[in-house]
């Protein structure tokens, strides 16, 4: 399994069909930390070549997890300060009940809550990749050594 610096084009899908996004990637590594690829997508990218259409379909419990309502916190809109009130949508760093830093979601803003949620906004979907090669090469030592040497934080996968 060699690693690869891969370009291309990918349009994702939810089981049905719904398109969710459409993306040009360019100069992905398809190993290391540092990759920024769901592990089983990393897994059907090896050895695309140019050109080469793949689909490649992954369960909610190999892309993003399932929805872990545990992960719905509700604030008090006291915690904000006036002049930084919330907004939905917005993201924010929080501490997890193990002390890890993940990123939740404001979800819901009612008279004096705030609704967050720390799923991944496609948790509990399986997915579908439909990838277009654009350009593929093998990665060079040096960029495999990178690759290896800058994880990303666990909150962050």
């Amino acid at each position: 399994m060699k690693a690869q610096i891969l370009s291309f084009h990918c349009v994702l899908r939810n089981k049905l069909g719904t398109v969710i996004s459409s993306t040009y990637s360019q100069d992905v590594i398809t190993c290391g930390p540092k990759m920024s690829l769901l592990r089983g997508l990393a897994q059907g990218l090896m050895d695309l070549k140019k050109g080469e259409v793949r689909k490649i379909e992954l369960s909610a419990q190999d892309a993003y997890g399932f929805y872990d309502p545990a992960l719905l916190l509700v604030w008090n809109t006291d915690v904000f300060p006036d002049s930084s009130p919330p907004r939905i949508g917005q993201s924010l760093p929080v501490r997890d009940k193990d002390g890890q830093l993940r990123q939740f979601r404001i979800l819901d803003i009612k008279s004096g809550s705030v609704t967050l949620d720390g799923n991944h906004p496609l948790a509990g979907q399986d997915l579908v990749f439909e990838i277009e090669g654009v350009a593929a090469r093998e990665a060079t030592p040096e960029e495999i050594l990178e690759a290896s040497t800058d994880p990303v934080p666990s909150y962050l996968n």
